[in-house]
Parts: C-alpha cells; structure tokens; sequence
C-alpha cells in the first residue's frame, strides 16, 4: 500500500468546563473530525489522505485546531461545515482555506493575541 500523502491531526484534548483554556473536543472537534473523515471519503481520497485524532496541539485558544501535513498548515476555529471545503480547496486543490487559516504569528506563540494574558501582581 502507498503512503499517505498528506495526514491530518484534529485536537481531541479534552479539559474540564472550568478550565483556563478551552479544549477542542468540548468545542466540537470530534464532529469536525467524522465531517472530514467522510468529505475525504466522498472526494475518492481514502488511500491518499488521512484524518487522525490527536491529543493537545496547544493550540487551544483556537479550538478546534488541527494541522494538515506535509504542508504545514494549521487550522482553527473550525466547524464540521468547513469540512467539504478544507477537502475541496486543501487537499484536491492544493489551495490552503484562508478564511481558517491560523497566522503564524499564533502558531506556538505565546504573543498571539487570542491567548488570555497572566495577569502580573
């Protein structure tokens, strides 16, 4: 069997309500991942991509995140909607989704502006 060409890790770290951060899996990263898992499916690319779970990416303030790679890309804030569309744009066209794109300038940085400051005393 061939390998894969690109692999795709989806956040299922999960915390409790009361936690600092958020976690993926309570904002949906587990219906983001079935979404993907059957857009790939459907797109004829079960042999070339894979979709797999992952624990923390520490991207947390952007749940759910996930990578795809070889590429590089990160994703965040994504829905099970935006599914079709990663698949389509992404891994068909070779065209990253802007639109859920993380900056790079948040990409395991503490100075993302999406993550919560500690408070100095």
């Amino acid at each position: 069997m061939a390998r894969f060409e690109k692999h795709i890790f989806i956040c299922m770290n999960e915390r409790d309500e009361t936690a600092s951060r958020p976690s993926c899996l309570n904002e949906g990263s587990k219906k983001v991942k079935a979404a993907l898992k059957d857009a790939i499916k459907d797109a004829g690319l079960k042999h070339q991509v894979r979709a797999s779970q992952a624990g923390c990416l520490d991207q947390c303030e952007h749940a759910p995140v996930m990578v795809v790679y070889p590429d590089g890309v990160w994703y965040g804030f994504v829905k099970p909607s935006d599914a079709e569309e990663i698949v389509t744009e992404h891994l068909v066209g070779g065209r990253p989704v802007e639109r859920l794109r993380l900056a790079e300038s948040c990409v395991n940085t503490a100075d993302c502006p999406h993550r919560k400051k500690k408070q100095s005393k």
